[in-house]
């Protein structure tokens, strides 16, 4: 991993665009993702649909693309009888597809005479919760020390810092024990760097009930961690969380809730009204895109339900200031 231009592009101060929901989208283009394994499924059974996935968002404008590796864990793979070395070559997988449509949008934009900015992979390490594929990544307090969920990360995110991704995406983590356990294996491995981003049950509050503040002071000056921020949460609450995360760090802030509907891990579907209507803060269009920004947000996208004309409507809200 060499993380040198992403942190480059964070220090020029403006504002990332992140995509949206790799999951959405690959329903979308007819992929069944009712099994445990989500979307990394498609590790082994479609590749290429998730090369298209990535291409529509960065399409869309999205700058970093967000590998497939959310679900993919040892655990996860060996339910499906796969050995380590295979699960770890799925792994890095994710990474290359990532990068195979990155390429292909730079050669698109480059034979047509367009300047692009810098695009990005991020390598996504999930919550152990998604791994149990039971809904606990919205409830958090699986009952693990910190000890216990460090070393359930260790491996894959060993795995994932060792290829080409320009970052790590840590991301949906529901309580602080499990964004501290990651903080620890990101100081030991100073080639290795990563946002990390928690889901919220309201403004102020991880899913696990701990104060937004006391993320913050947890993992403010730790070594790799370059952003800290919130994803796969409501709209309606992320203003009020960017401003808290804001408040106390200088570390840029990272924003990409989801539709604001709700999963049912039972009947593995969403639940609930969509993101568009009612009022402003339950919005995801590029006014809030661009209120997340006022409130100190510097990569701003979407999450799970968002899709590519949505993080298009971002991007060209963003651009337009």
């Amino acid at each position: 991993m060499d993380s040198t231009g992403f942190r480059a592009a964070l220090d020029e101060g403006g504002v990332l665009v992140l995509d949206g929901g790799l999951a959405t989208q690959l329903e979308a283009q007819g992929a069944d993702l009712s099994d445990g394994l989500w979307s990394a499924r498609l590790l082994t059974d479609d590749p290429a649909a998730i090369t298209e996935a990535h291409l529509a968002y960065y399409r869309a404008g999205a700058r970093i693309a967000t590998t497939a590796s959310y679900q993919a864990t040892f655990e996860g793979f060996a339910r499906r009888g796969l050995a380590r070395d295979d699960a770890a070559a799925l792994m890095r997988r994710s990474v290359a597809l990532a990068e195979t449509a990155r390429s292909i949008v730079v050669a698109e934009r480059s034979a047509a005479g367009i300047v692009t900015p810098a695009l990005f992979v991020a390598a996504s390490i999930g919550p152990y919760g998604a791994m149990l594929a039971d809904g606990s990544e919205y409830r958090g307090r699986y009952g693990l020390s910190v000890a216990q969920l460090r070393e359930f990360h260790r491996e894959r995110l060993d795995v994932l810092a060792g290829t080409g991704a320009d970052v790590l995406a840590v991301e949906t983590i529901p309580e602080l024990e499990e964004a501290v356990a990651i903080a620890e294996l990101l100081a030991d491995r100073p080639a290795a760097a990563a946002w990390i981003s928690v889901t919220c049950m309201d403004g102020g509050h991880l899913r696990s009930g701990a104060p937004i503040e006391e993320l913050v002071a947890a993992l403010d000056r730790s070594p790799g961690v370059l952003a800290i921020g919130v994803n796969c949460t409501a709209p309606e609450h992320v203003e009020e969380a960017v401003t808290r995360i804001a408040a106390t760090t200088r570390l840029p802030v990272v924003a990409y809730p989801n539709s604001g509907e709700g999963w049912d891990a039972t009947e593995r579907t969403w639940t609930g009204t969509g993101a568009g209507a009612g009022a402003a803060e339950g919005r995801l269009d590029a006014a809030a895109a661009r209120r997340w920004r006022a409130a100190g947000a510097r990569l701003i996208g979407g999450c799970c339900r968002v899709t590519p004309d949505q993080v298009a409507g971002l991007a060209t809200g963003l651009a337009g200031g």
